[in-house]
């Protein structure tokens, strides 16, 4: 008996076609997923950064030095980087420097590091890591040109401890974005040999009309920041006392200056070619 071709057949047999396609389009899709291998997450880091708190002194020895790593240990909890402090030359070996990521000069003085070490660390900077410097660290190293753009500027004398108004020129960087305009306070003021500003982007600066002594014929940076030959370098002259590392301005510009050279805090500075070596200078400058 022949069936009649209704309009509902008709759609289904115009249908048909469509609804296989679909479903092999299903099917295969469904397997090439359950091939391929899924997208690895990001890699997340096991430990927190490392900050190497190096003291050395090879010149006059500042009585702060445990103070300062004291204060620099508990920043590092308070923070979330992990401290370790030395004095051992040793921990510029490449096997101890790969896992970290700053290195603090503490109010080291005079000729910390041999050729070699200083080879080391050299590459420790150009792969990438950080540095900061505190107080006398820019009374350290006077016969490695290098180091000297590093730091910035080296010291040449100083009037005794004294109040001094500091005028921060910078307020968006980590290491002073929570100081006000004028900073009062009390330390002892290097004067350098030599005016870093072309060089270095100028945090802070000493009102020489606030205190005696400024030798620096009214600019008188104090504190800065660059990138140098592959890294991240600051430097802050503030830290000759015991009570520096009390107060907590001084702390949190310490901390904010070590979260940015560690690479914890995003904030690429303008970038400067390293100036054409600067002479080493003749020694060691007055009594620190």
């Amino acid at each position: 008996m022949r069936t009649h071709d209704t309009p509902r057949k008709r759609l289904l047999r115009t249908l048909a076609p469509v609804f296989v396609c679909l479903l092999t389009a299903s099917i295969l899709l469904a397997l090439d997923a359950a091939a391929s291998p899924k997208a690895e997450p990001p890699a997340v880091r096991a430990e927190p950064p490392k900050v190497l708190v190096f003291s050395r002194t090879a010149g006059f020895r500042h009585g702060s030095i445990p103070a300062g790593i004291k204060s620099l240990t508990e920043l590092g909890r308070e923070h979330g980087f992990r401290v370790e402090a030395t004095e051992d030359p040793r921990a510029f070996a490449p096997e101890r420097l790969k896992d970290v990521d700053c290195v603090i000069f503490l109010n080291t003085t005079g000729d910390v590091l041999d050729d070699e070490r200083q080879k080391h660390f050299e590459k420790f900077i150009q792969g990438g890591g950080g540095y900061v410097g505190v107080h006398s660290a820019a009374d350290t190293e006077y016969d490695w040109p290098w180091y000297g753009r590093l730091v910035g500027a080296w010291f040449k004398t100083h009037p005794k401890i004294q109040p001094a108004r500091i005028n921060v020129e910078d307020r968006t960087f980590p290491a002073t974005r929570m100081l006000p305009a004028t900073w009062d306070r009390t330390d002892e003021w290097y004067v350098y040999r030599k005016n870093p500003r072309p060089n270095v982007r100028v945090l802070m600066s000493l009102d020489e009309t606030s205190y005696q002594g400024g030798g620096m014929d009214g600019d008188h940076p104090i504190s800065w920041y660059h990138d140098y030959d592959g890294g991240r370098a600051f430097y802050t002259g503030g830290g000759h006392t015991d009570a520096s590392y009390s107060e907590p301005l001084f702390r949190d510009h310490l901390a904010g200056a070590i979260k940015w050279a560690a690479g914890m805090t995003p904030h690429p500075p303008k970038k400067i070619a390293p100036p054409a070596d600067t002479p080493a200078g003749a020694g060691e400058g007055e009594r620190r």
